[in-house]
């Protein structure tokens, strides 16, 4: 059976307009976030997981969506991406995220990327049988 994985960050569509990610994050847009999920996603299909993303809000509706995520399937891997892990803006959002994934998928490995294109990276430490063999 393929891992499970659920990639968690914000809403593409909320990157652009929101102070806190563009003062944290300069060089990135939605598009460059929704390119760099996209490559990730494709390339961890070809090393053999199943994949989900959970676009979430700056935390309105946040903690709902994850927890309905969460609750649909078992995942082996959870990636909380980025743009919230390192906006000190959204820190009680991160920990909100942590403490759910605990609560609702304590066996999940918990991955943290640097920016979208290091997803696989994130993932492939945790999951070193899905590297790709040289």
């Amino acid at each position: 059976m393929s891992p499970s994985m659920l990639i968690v960050g914000l809403d593409p569509a909320l990157v652009d307009d929101a102070p806190s990610s563009r003062a944290a994050f300069p060089e990135i847009d939605a598009e460059a976030v929704r390119a760099g999920v996209a490559a990730g996603r494709a390339r961890l299909k070809e090393l053999g997981f199943t994949v989900d993303v959970c676009p979430l809000d700056y935390g309105r509706t946040a903690e709902t969506v994850y927890r309905a995520a969460l609750s649909r399937k078992d995942y082996d891997i959870v990636v909380i991406g980025a743009g919230i892990r390192l906006d000190p803006a959204l820190t009680p959002l991160f920990e909100v995220l942590v403490g759910t994934t605990h609560e609702l998928a304590p066996g999940a490995k918990l991955c943290f990327n640097v920016s979208p294109s290091t997803t696989v990276e994130a993932v492939q430490r945790w999951w070193p049988e899905r590297r790709p063999v040289v």
